[in-house]
């Protein structure tokens, strides 16, 4: 059996208007490409089946007995071919994207981050899902999301992420905490205080928050654990032990019972939207593209 000729489907789109049109000038005019390169496609196509397709002289262009037989063929294949290529189009365009956010993050940034994007991405519907600190991968380790707004360090392999905001550290203490009346604090000196720390499930971000890269070893003295900033602001209210956050906390969390104090020595605290390039979607590089416009700290990358 001989095997089949290996055409492109530019090839097939040439074939097909020139044998409409049976005019190399119209023809190249449709396809906005010079008459000498639509010629040059056809005889290579020529070629590559074995036979010609069209007859021409100076006045005229007619299709040959084979190109007669195969247009109606190629005509229908290129059909279906326009029809598979609207059809993505339409569910690339009427997507659902899983936005996770760690909690905190949605109070204020995401929305903002989000700002005009039903008018910008009118067809993708946006499913949005809040993650507490038990997985502070905002769903993105487990599958659960697309796309996370999420505070890094996180355990995900192969991350990328553009980072939206920055922030510092700050102590969270009992308004009658022998630091609390402080305008500002060093890391060491909250060292050997009682801490409330995230789940144990949210791995290296959980020693992360207790400052495991200043304890040089030493381990942290935890007394209680919290999921939610409002649970780990409820126990520091009480007397139970301190916690470590970030400025924006401050304006979100602020009540009675509690002070909070900047800590000067610490790295800067990013919030980043994140994703897995393995299972990075268009509508979902659409929506990542459409939130860093919005960032109000520009964008940056990993």
């Amino acid at each position: 059996m001989r095997s089949l000729p290996d055409v492109n489907l530019r090839a097939l789109r040439y074939f097909a208007v020139l044998g409409e049109e049976l005019n190399y000038r119209r023809a190249s005019e449709r396809l906005f490409i010079s008459q000498p390169a639509l010629s040059a496609a056809i005889q290579s196509l020529e070629r590559i089946i074995g036979d010609r397709l069209f007859d021409r002289d100076t006045r005229s262009v007619t299709l040959t007995a084979t190109g007669r037989e195969w247009l109606p063929h190629v005509e229908r294949a290129l059909a279906e071919v326009d029809a598979a290529l609207e059809a993505v189009v339409t569910l690339i365009d009427h997507a659902h994207v899983r936005l996770g956010y760690l909690i905190g993050t949605g109070a204020d940034l995401l929305f903002e981050l989000l700002d005009g994007v039903e008018k910008a991405l009118p067809g993708v519907t946006i499913e949005t899902i809040e993650f507490d600190f038990s997985d502070p991968t905002a769903g993105l380790a487990g599958g659960q999301t697309d796309i996370a707004l999420l505070r890094p360090p996180v355990d995900v392999p192969d991350i990328a992420m553009a980072v939206v905001a920055e922030e510092t550290w700050v102590a969270c203490l009992p308004r009658t905490h022998r630091l609390a009346d402080r305008d500002e604090l060093r890391i060491d000196e909250l060292l050997d205080e009682p801490i409330i720390v995230a789940p144990k499930s949210a791995g290296q971000w959980r020693d992360f928050w207790f400052a495991a890269d200043a304890r040089r070893g030493r381990p942290p003295q935890i007394a209680a654990e919290a999921a939610t900033y409002e649970a780990e602001v409820t126990l520091v209210a009480r007397g139970v032990g301190i916690s470590f956050t970030t400025s924006s906390m401050v304006r979100l969390y602020d009540r009675p019972g509690l002070r909070f104090v900047p800590i000067v020595d610490r790295p800067t605290s990013y919030t980043a939207v994140a994703w897995r390039p393995d299972r990075f979607t268009t509508p979902g590089r659409r929506l990542v593209e459409h939130m860093l416009g919005n960032a109000p700290a520009g964008e940056g990358s990993d």
